[in-house]
């Protein structure tokens, strides 16, 4: 039976010490563990431990180094999420906009559209949910306008109540005949539409990380991406163009992808610039935790 009783703040930094973790100002330590648990900091800590099964730190491990990784993760995470929205608002400004046009403005109820016509009853649920509470202006007149309406209001009203998840599911679901999947996945530089779901799904995947406060440095992602062998756009020249396994469990080819998108939507973005200067404020941050390359900044992509 577990058994073990909550720690008081000054528990938790007496054995932070008693491990092997510099802390000179305990106090102000204490000001950190009551506003970032201590399980959330140890997600930071855990690399520095040389005995992981005793927790024993290794020499020179300072708990200010602790605090560094965890700035660096959050200023990341805002970072993406930024990079992220960009994406998010093009994708579904080109499903409203190419799909409303080969098809009609409620293409997204049509199942006769879709592989998987149990996912669309799923995405359908959600998204009928989402209009059922929103107070959303257009959405509430387009009700009181158009009560005897039984169908979800037109594309551009729906899908603006959406998350990032359901737009880049309904993408994916598509029929492969259908025109605009392919055209929107040329105007991302994907090709065709063989490439784009799984871009799609692993960035989702980091939006979620982003927005539940969630590590990023030194993640495991699940899942791959599909790469093009030959892009139309600038990309990078490094061998990781047909990475190992590994390498797609680390940010990096991710990040890859979602500047790979950004230059389409804003060619001159300043995703690498930032993204440098982040490395630059937290000089000792590990890069190989995230997967980047040596010099990654000269990479065609990123120029």
């Amino acid at each position: 039976m577990f058994e073990k009783k909550a720690f008081t703040l000054e528990q938790q930094v007496a054995q932070l010490q008693s491990r092997g973790l510099q802390i000179k100002h305990p106090r102000i330590a204490e000001k950190y563990l009551i506003n970032i648990s201590y399980y959330r900091l140890g997600e930071y800590w855990y690399v520095m431990q040389s005995d992981k099964e005793n927790h024993i730190f290794k020499p020179n491990s300072t708990f200010t180094d602790v605090i560094a990784l965890y700035n660096f993760d959050a200023e990341l995470r805002l970072l993406l999420f930024d990079v992220i929205e960009k994406i998010e608002i093009s994708l579904r400004t080109k499903l409203i906009y190419y799909l409303s046009h080969e098809i009609d403005p409620w293409w997204f109820q049509n199942f006769a559209l879709f592989i998987d016509s149990k996912a669309l009853v799923k995405t359908l649920s959600n998204l009928e949910e989402e209009i059922s509470i929103t107070k959303d202006t257009s959405i509430q007149n387009h009700k009181k306008k158009h009560n005897d309406d039984g169908r979800f209001p037109p594309s551009w009203k729906t899908l603006e109540q959406t998350s990032f998840g359901a737009l880049s599911k309904l993408y994916g679901n598509l029929n492969n005949t259908i025109k605009s999947k392919d055209l929107i996945a040329r105007d991302f530089g994907a090709v065709n539409h063989t490439f784009l779901p799984s871009w799609l799904q692993s960035i989702a995947q980091i939006r979620n990380f982003c927005a539940h406060h969630s590590r990023l440095w030194n993640r495991n992602l699940p899942g791959t991406v599909k790469l093009l062998s030959s892009p139309p756009n600038p990309w990078i020249n490094d061998p990781i163009n047909i990475p190992k396994q590994h390498e797609f469990n680390k940010l990096y080819i991710h990040m890859c992808l979602m500047k790979y998108m950004l230059n389409t939507i804003i060619p001159k973005n300043e995703f690498t610039h930032k993204l440098d200067s982040l490395f630059q404020k937290y000089p000792n941050v590990d890069p190989n935790a995230l997967g980047m390359k040596q010099n990654w900044q000269e990479e065609p992509l990123w120029r």
